[in-house]
């Protein structure tokens, strides 16, 4: 029975809606399917589990960029077009193919004729239409540009394949099209990708190309092991470092212009015992500078933060572990503050992001000049807000303490898992407790969270457990946040369902989750007494503090992200 006779079985459509679909499959050639989502009889998921359930075949969401290249060549592009089949993976001696037709014979030849020439046994996936053109934009992207290039390279290898290249003979080749073609696919493909760093990683039999996306690492593509020097070579020569140096870890710096946008590449060399490795963070202002109404901070934190930023001196001070987004948080401060009257001077390591209008200076330690003899200078530069990008040691402390006493406005970073932490944390630095009072304007903590697509969310009514941890975090509030919730009835959440707006994820980009932690008389008095994180907790429930946790809660309940996502990050430390 066809999917359209099983819908008017079932009532879904009428006669004549029935008819009318039959009629536009003879006159044009598509499939049932394409028609049915065509005339949106069906949305894809509803449609694709249906089909799943009647062949009896698994269904298998495919993201961009999932395949690795190597996998890709086992179907040619023409023959992937032609029966709308895709290869997948490749676990053991087992190829996953993914077909839109799997109930095509002519298709399931094809296949086992393309098998037979592996000696792999197959196990087949049903896939949509999203999940087949994202497999489709692979061909088109890696397999076309970066094949032709290493097609070319191919050439050159085979010529020096009696004697090893050395490491000048990787150098000239750096410097040649085909790996300057590979280079510099990799780049716009983590960009096009909103990737944030790209990990290029040999291992003992290839060199592994992986793009991390909303905090998660993606394998994207798989290249040749023999081209790994000349990779690295290549990105080196970018950057400005030494070709011959591998013993040791190497950072640098480079720009380049992708899609009319000037995109900023921070180098970090590793060196491993399969060779070197290199992280690159991907700095594109476009997505990482945001506005200091962008970073998903609301109600009595916003509050909290306007109120400290117009403070004319004080320390505000930001936490929480690495890649948490503590840099963003600054940057967006001082973006605020950043005014024609006023002298803004940064020290970072590295500097991330250049900001018109901002004096920013990065530390070099190999010449002695680290954060400490930063901020002894910077003083000398009439500075009214000072940010520093870490408070690292008890003598960065102690000088970004005397620069808040002498009236200066100071930005910096703290590791400590929560606002809480930050006032011991700072004592334990060796700064006096009678001296934080006078210069803690805010602590603020925070981590980053996977949003919802807007496109495809869905509502769900949450397991018993699920529904009762969320109220009893609600109860545990403050009464002025309380009074505020809506809370929906019949009760609902909603989770991630995918599609091709979000790469079939369901998740599509990150905000924060903060708790900022006020300096008051209360909170002033419990420093100089016992100041314990039981005595500042007990403050912080007095001045009507969220948590992230709690948060993340609210977020949930408007929809933005899930509770699962929330209670995964929420207790990082």
């Amino acid at each position: 029975m066809s999917l359209i006779e099983q819908l008017f079985k079932k009532k879904i459509i009428d006669e004549k809606k029935t008819e009318f679909l039959k009629s536009r499959i003879k006159i044009s050639g598509k499939s049932e399917e394409e028609i049915l989502l065509e005339n949106k009889v069906l949305t894809e998921k509803f449609l694709f589990d249906l089909k799943s359930r009647n062949l009896k075949i698994p269904f298998r969401e495919v993201s961009f960029l999932e395949v690795p290249t190597e996998i890709l060549k086992l179907i040619p592009e023409e023959s992937a077009t032609y029966y709308k089949m895709v290869p997948l993976s490749k676990r053991d001696n087992i190829f996953e193919v993914g077909m839109i037709y799997p109930e095509d014979i002519k298709a399931q030849e094809a296949l086992k004729f393309l098998i037979r020439q592996t000696e792999l046994s197959f196990k087949v996936f049903l896939i949509n239409f999203s999940g087949f053109d994202n497999i489709s934009k692979q061909y088109r992207t890696l397999k076309g540009e970066v094949g032709r290039a290493l097609e070319a390279l191919e050439k050159e290898l085979k010529v020096e394949r009696v004697v090893r290249p050395r490491a000048a003979e990787f150098a000239r080749m750096a410097e040649e099209a085909p790996i300057i073609k590979v280079v510099s696919v990799i780049l716009k493909h983590a960009v096009d990708g909103r990737a944030s760093d790209i990990h290029i990683e040999p291992t003992r039999e290839k060199l592994r190309v992986r793009f991390r996306k909303d905090g998660v690492l993606h394998s994207s593509i798989i290249l040749p092991l023999r081209i790994h020097p000349a990779v690295i070579a290549r990105i080196k020569i970018l950057s400005n470092l030494r070709i011959d140096e591998t013993r040791i870890p190497q950072d640098g710096r480079f720009s380049t212009k992708i899609l009319d946008r000037l995109i900023d590449y921070r180098i970090s060399t590793f060196p491993t015992t399969l060779g070197e490795k290199i992280a690159i963070r991907v700095l594109d202002p476009t997505i990482g500078l945001k506005s200091f109404d962008e970073l998903g901070i609301s109600g009595m934190s916003f509050e909290a933060v306007k109120e400290a930023i117009k403070k004319p001196y004080g320390l505000i001070l930001t936490s929480g572990p690495t890649g948490c987004g503590k840099t963003t948080t600054m940057y967006a401060i001082i973006q605020a503050l950043n005014k024609e009257g006023i002298n803004l001077v940064t020290l970072e390591d590295p500097v991330e992001y250049f900001i018109s209008g901002i004096n920013q200076s990065q530390i070099k330690p190999e010449i002695g000049y680290n954060f400490a003899m930063g901020l002894r200078h910077m003083i000398r530069q009439d500075p009214d807000i000072i940010m520093v990008g870490e408070i690292r040691d008890e003598e960065s402390a102690s000088l970004v303490t005397h620069a808040a006493l002498t009236g200066h406005v100071v930005l910096s970073s703290l590791h400590t898992a929560n606002s809480l932490g930050v006032i011991p944390r700072l004592i334990d630095m060796g700064i006096r407790p009678f001296l934080i009072s006078p210069i803690l304007n805010i602590a603020l903590a925070q981590r980053l969270i996977r949003v919802l697509c807007p496109h495809c969310k869905k509502k769900i009514k949450p397991k018993k457990a699920i529904k009762e941890l969320i109220l009893e975090e609600i109860n545990a509030m403050p009464p002025n946040v309380k009074k505020d919730i809506k809370i929906p009835s019949p009760f609902y959440l909603w989770e991630a369902v995918g599609c091709k707006r979000c790469e079939m994820k369901g998740l599509k980009g990150r905000t924060g989750i903060f708790e900022v932690l006020k300096m008051t008389d209360q909170l002033a008095e419990i420093i100089l007494k016992e100041p314990t994180e039981t005595n500042i907790l007990e403050e912080a429930k007095r001045q009507g503090m969220i948590t992230m946790k709690q948060d993340g809660i609210l977020k949930v309940l408007k929809g933005i992200t899930t509770i699962e996502e929330v209670l995964r990050v929420a207790e990082e430390k």
